[in-house]
């Protein structure tokens, strides 16, 4: 009897049904898991790895820069009318007659950030935090505390200087000088939201460059232009702490934003960090601002009226109603009638557009007008004079 024969049925199918899968087998090269030789894991490494990956641009640059953000807490004198509880009470004044309001003085404490930008106590904040301040305490992360004199301020800017004393020299920022801020790359926002950690190391927020060079309406005499916009969080406290970039340099001044809920929502502004430090120079060395330039050009808006009369398609630009005889206007060729339709390549229609656009212009500074005459567009170069008296 052959073996094929000495074999139950019942054997016999389940080798034929086992034979496909045999082959299968056969046909992997990969080493069963079970034959694979065992392998020793050092959690030491692998914690080392974890560690080193979380160390990014983002961390070095934060741990640079957190030492020379402080808090500024200021102490306001503010005059408070207080409305007698009487008053415009008939029976009440028939007897004692109508008293005046009284005028108090409060007490207002507010907090913002800055940055120190010289190692010898020199303080960057915004002028809307510090200006009207009757007294400046500055809190740097390591605990200690300074007392802080206001060397200047600039409100159209909204950048202010601050001065302290300290024992010791102070770490500071430097201000990105290679190029302007690049849209999308990382900007991080320092500074204390809300007040809420005074003498404490800044919080931190993280988002990018959303873009350059906004320019904003005149609000409350402060010119908002060239303003970096970032969608990285910044609350009220946080007005006056720098904005860096991965190097660690300061790119801008957090300032305001933009929200309807009173939070942040993704729409933060910051004066741009090359103007923020010729402003810092200029207080620095003057406590002020020099603005004072003088051009003997007076002009008016222009009115579709006046528009038509000479001959313009629109009522776009300023017409000139005098030049003062003698002024850097008469000097540089203007005339009455003249429509004046842009400063250094910038269009202007109103006055608060000559205000902006003329924000960084000093006396000595020469600009370039672009005024329609005669149907005709002409470049007039105008130097600004310093005012006297």
């Amino acid at each position: 009897m052959t073996s094929e024969a000495r074999t139950s049925p019942a054997v016999r199918m389940l080798f034929r049904a086992a034979l496909p899968l045999a082959v299968l087998l056969a046909g992997c090269q990969q080493p069963a898991l079970s034959q694979r030789s065992p392998q020793t894991v050092d959690p030491s490494s692998v914690a080392g790895d974890i560690t080193s990956s979380r160390r990014t641009a983002i961390t070095t640059a934060v741990e640079t820069v957190a030492p020379a953000v402080v808090s500024v807490n200021v102490l306001e004198v503010r005059q408070v009318r207080v409305r007698d509880p009487w008053a415009g009470d008939p029976f009440f004044e028939q007897f004692f007659g109508r008293r005046p309001d009284r005028v108090m003085q409060q007490q207002v404490q507010g907090a913002g950030s800055g940055f120190v930008v010289s190692p010898d106590g020199y303080i960057v904040t915004n002028d809307h935090v510090a200006a009207n301040a009757a007294r400046i305490t500055v809190a740097f992360p390591d605990g200690s505390q300074l007392d802080a004199r206001l060397v200047g301020t600039d409100p159209e800017t909204d950048v202010a200087l601050l001065k302290v004393t300290p024992e010791s020299d102070l770490p500071y920022l430097a201000f990105e000088e290679e190029e302007d801020a690049i849209v999308g790359e990382w900007a991080v926002a320092l500074g204390n939201p809300f007040g809420l950690f005074m003498a404490a190391e800044p919080s931190v927020t993280v988002g990018v460059v959303s873009a350059v060079g906004r320019d904003f309406p005149l609000q409350e005499g402060r010119v908002f232009r060239d303003m970096i916009q970032t969608d990285a969080a910044i609350n009220s406290g946080n007005s006056g702490g720098p904005l860096v970039n991965a190097s660690g340099r300061v790119i801008g001044m957090n300032t305001f934003i933009f929200s309807n809920t009173g939070s942040t929502v993704g729409l933060g502004f910051a004066v741009p960090g090359w103007r923020v430090a010729r402003v810092v120079e200029e207080l620095r060395e003057r406590g002020a601002v020099d603005r004072s330039f003088y051009t003997g050009l007076n002009v008016r808006p222009l009115n579709e009226r006046v528009a038509r009369a000479l001959g313009r398609p629109d009522a776009r630009g300023l017409v000139v109603a005098s030049v003062d005889p003698g002024s850097p206007a008469e000097a540089a060729g203007l005339a009455p009638y003249d429509i004046v339709v842009a400063i250094d390549g910038e269009a202007v229609e109103t006055t608060a557009d000559v205000r902006s656009r003329l924000l960084d212009a000093r006396p000595g500074d020469t600009i370039q007008l672009a005024v329609v005459r005669e149907g005709r567009t002409i470049t007039l170069p105008l130097r600004l004079q310093r005012a006297t008296g």
